[in-house]
């Protein structure tokens, strides 16, 4: 029973709690930055609430027969529910795969703080923080390099505007996108789309297209 459990264990388990919680603060705080749906709370608290359930699960109920590992079984299904909740769809493209993706890793980490699993916990975290940033601009300069026909095209609009009329208008270019994010400031919404083209000397020629739409202020192509 929680009563019978000693001070120095209590201590350990108000320590897994607080270390659950800074390791998916750690993550929650990359995604905030990243302007996501499900940002520093969020991951925290999936993180300590994981945490929480697995301790529940192992100290709870001891002497009682029941299975310890059921509570902690269900955190796998609940934290899927939460993770469909970060997944937007916008157009022709989806957004928030990789948020829900880190939820659920968060969400395990929890349970390996809970179990007293540190050190794969601490590491499990350093290696989603290092596939979310520096991972992710290496995969870029390689796709640059190995796909020379895409780029981005960074186009800012007035807030709230569709980004409708700019899909047609590359898709008349003959221009395919391939991912498209949207990104919505107090003043302005910028859009960011991976552009295929078959030409890519063609690209000055797309931008000053689709900087001649009604509503964009600005637009710019980077390799």
């Amino acid at each position: 029973m929680p009563s019978e459990l000693t001070v120095n264990l209590q201590v350990e388990l108000a320590l897994r709690l607080l270390l659950g919680l800074v390791l998916g603060a750690a993550i929650g705080l990359e995604r905030e930055l990243d302007r996501q749906p499900a940002g520093f709370r969020t991951h925290s608290l999936v993180a300590l609430g994981a945490c929480l359930f697995t301790i529940v699960s192992g100290y709870a109920f001891l002497g009682s027969g029941a299975d310890p590992t059921r509570i902690a079984a269900q955190i796998v299904t609940g934290i899927a529910f939460l993770g469909a909740g970060a997944i937007i769809r916008q157009g022709r493209s989806i957004r928030g795969l990789t948020t829900a993706a880190t939820l659920w890793v968060v969400a395990a980490i929890g349970m390996a703080t809970g179990a007293g699993y540190y050190s794969a916990a601490v590491l499990a975290t350093v290696i989603v923080l290092v596939s979310l940033w520096p991972l992710r601009l290496v995969t870029y300069r390689l796709l640059v390099r190995f796909r020379p026909e895409e780029g981005r095209l960074l186009v800012t609009l007035p807030p709230a505007t569709a980004a409708a009329p700019l899909l047609e208008e590359l898709e008349r270019f003959g221009a395919r996108v391939d991912t498209l994010e949207i990104e919505d400031a107090q003043n302005e919404r910028v859009v960011v789309a991976t552009v295929h083209l078959e030409d890519r000397a063609r690209a000055g020629e797309m931008v000053e297209r689709v900087s001649d739409l009604d509503e964009v202020r600005r637009a710019e192509w980077t390799a």
